[in-house]
C-alpha cells in the first residue's frame, strides 16, 4: 500500500499522463544504455543520461527536417516567384508553406491519442516517409498544384505525425530541466532553416532546381534513419488522452494563452517569407546577399531558443514568453525604418533571436497553465492547432498585403507588427490572470 501511494505523488509530480503508466517493452542495443524500469525507474524521471539525450538527438532530427524545412520555404518562395511559379502571385505561392505549418500542427494535435496508445513507432516511421516523399515529389513540380500537393499537403501531413509524438517522448525523460531540454531539441529547426536553405541556394544554380531538391530529401531520409533508430517511448499512460478539453476553455490563463499563440503565429513568419524579396527591393542587396537573410534568421534563432528556454526554467514561461513578444513587435514596427543592407542585417539577428524564443516557449507554457497534468497533452493538441490557424492565414495575408512590383512592403509589415502586439498583450492578459500584478512570481 505505502508503494502505491508513492507512485502515485510521483505520477502527480513526473508526468503528464493519467494515474497509473505502463512501460513499453522493447528489446533493442540502445534500451541496453539503461537498466529495465522498476516502479520506483518509471515514476523517478531520469532528467538526463545517455539515452535521455539521446531522445533529445532524436527530437531534435525531428525539428529539423520539420519546422527546419518549413524555415526553408522562404529560399522557395523566392525561386517560385522568379522562376518556377513566376505567373502566381506572393500570396499564392505562400499558402504552400503555410499549408505546411498548418497541418503540422493540427495532424500533430491528433496524433496525441495514437501516441499515447503505444504506436509512436508507427508515427514517426509514416511521417518520416511522408516527409521524405513530399520533398522528392517537390523536385519534380512543374504546376503550382503538384507543388501545394507534395510540398504543402504531403510534406505538412508527414510532418505533423513526427512533431508531437517525438517532443512528448522527450518530456517523459526530463522534469528539472525540461524547458531546456525543450529548447536544445527546438533548435533544431532553427539549424534546418540554416543549413537547408544554404544547400539549396549553392546547389540551385549548378545541378538545378529538382537535384538540389533531392539533395535535401536524402539529408531528411539520414537524419530521421537515426531518430527512428534512437526514438524510445518510456513510459505508456493508461488514460489516453482526449483530443479536446471543455473544461479549458473555462480557464482564463488557458484560452488568453491560447490566443496570444494564434496572433503570433499569424505575423511571426512574414518577415521569414518575405524578407529577401523585401532585401532586393529597399537595400540594394545583390541577390547572393538577400538569400543569405533567410539563414541569418535561423541562425539567431538557435540561440533563440535555446537561451531563453533556460531562463524559462528559473523566472517562469509567462515571465519569458511575453517580453519575448513584445521585442518581436517592436523589431517589426521597426522593419518598416530599414533601408540599408546592415540595418537589415541587425533586424535579421534580432527578429531571429526573439521569434526563435517564441516558438520555443508555448509548450512549457502550456504545461505550466495546465492544473490537471493528466490534461496537457490534449490541451497542447489544441494549442496546437490553434496556432497551426495562425500560421495557415498569416503568410498569405501578407502576402496579398505586399505589391513586389512597386516594392510596397509597408502594409504586410504594419500588419505583422500589430499580429505581434496582439499575442503580447494576450500574454500578458494570461500572465496576470494566472498570477495577478506581481512582478516577482514566477509564472
Amino acid at each position: 500500500m505505502g508503494s502505491h501511494s508513492t507512485a502515485a505523488e510521483h505520477n502527480g509530480k513526473s508526468f503528464n499522463s493519467g494515474s497509473s503508466v505502463e512501460v513499453k517493452s522493447e528489446s533493442s542495443p540502445i534500451q541496453q544504455l539503461q537498466p529495465p524500469a522498476t516502479n520506483s525507474s518509471v515514476y523517478d524521471v531520469p532528467d538526463g543520461g545517455t539515452l535521455a539525450w539521446l531522445q533529445v538527438l532524436a527530437s531534435f532530427f525531428v525539428l529539423m527536417n520539420t519546422w527546419g524545412i518549413i524555415n526553408t520555404f522562404g529560399a522557395y518562395q523566392t525561386f517560385y516567384e522568379v522562376d518556377l511559379l513566376r505567373s502566381h502571385s506572393p500570396s499564392a505561392i505562400s499558402w504552400i508553406g503555410s499549408i505546411q505549418g498548418c497541418l503540422l500542427s493540427i495532424v500533430g494535435a491528433l496524433t496525441g491519442p495514437i501516441s499515447d496508445a503505444g504506436h509512436t513507432r508507427a508515427l514517426l516511421l509514416a511521417g518520416s516517409f511522408l516527409v521524405v516523399l513530399g520533398t522528392v515529389m517537390t523536385s519534380l513540380v512543374e504546376q503550382y498544384y503538384q507543388a501545394f500537393l507534395a510540398q504543402g499537403v504531403c510534406f505538412g501531413i508527414g510532418a505533423g505525425m513526427l512533431f508531437v509524438p517525438s517532443v512528448a517522448v522527450v518530456s517523459t525523460y526530463f522534469e528539472k530541466h525540461r524547458s531546456f531540454a525543450v529548447g536544445v531539441l527546438a533548435s533544431g529547426s532553427s539549424l534546418g532553416g540554416v543549413i537547408y536553405p544554404a544547400i539549396f541556394h549553392q546547389l540551385q544554380p549548378k545541378i538545378g532546381f529538382g537535384w538540389a531538391t533531392r539533395v535535401i530529401a536524402l539529408a531528411a531520409l539520414v537524419t530521421l534513419t537515426i531518430t527512428n533508430l534512437a526514438t524510445r517511448q518510456r513510459v505508456l499512460p493508461t488514460m489516453r488522452r482526449k483530443l479536446f478539453d471543455v473544461s479549458a476553455l473555462h480557464e482564463a490563463p488557458f484560452v488568453l494563452c491560447t490566443m496570444g499563440i494564434f496572433f503570433g503565429f499569424v505575423g511571426l513568419y512574414i518577415p521569414f517569407f518575405f524578407i529577401t524579396p523585401y532585401a532586393l527591393a529597399k537595400t540594394g542587396a545583390n541577390s547572393t546577399l538577400a538569400f543569405y537573410f533567410v539563414p541569418i534568421l535561423n541562425a539567431a534563432s538557435v540561440f533563440g531558443r535555446i537561451a531563453p528556454n533556460a531562463l524559462a526554467d528559473r523566472i517562469g514561461t509567462l515571465n519569458t514568453l511575453v517580453p519575448c513578444a513584445f521585442f518581436c513587435a517592436v523589431l517589426a514596427f521597426a522593419w518598416i525604418a530599414v533601408e540599408s543592407t546592415g540595418g537589415l542585417i541587425v533586424f535579421a539577428i534580432f527578429y531571429g533571436f526573439f521569434s526563435g524564443s517564441f516558438v520555443a516557449l508555448p509548450p512549457s507554457t502550456i504545461t505550466a497553465l495546465s492544473k490537471d497534468l493528466r490534461k496537457v497533452g490534449t490541451r497542447l493538441g489544441m494549442s496546437f492547432a490553434v496556432g497551426g490557424l495562425g500560421v495557415l492565414i498569416g503568410s498569405p495575408v501578407g502576402g496579398a498585403l505586399l505589391n513586389l512590383k512597386t516594392g510596397e512592403f509597408v502594409h504586410a509589415q504594419v500588419f505583422c507588427a500589430v499580429a505581434m502586439m496582439i499575442s503580447c498583450v494576450s500574454l500578458a492578459m494570461a500572465r496576470v490572470a494566472k498570477s495577478g500584478f506581481a512582478i516577482m512570481i514566477k509564472s
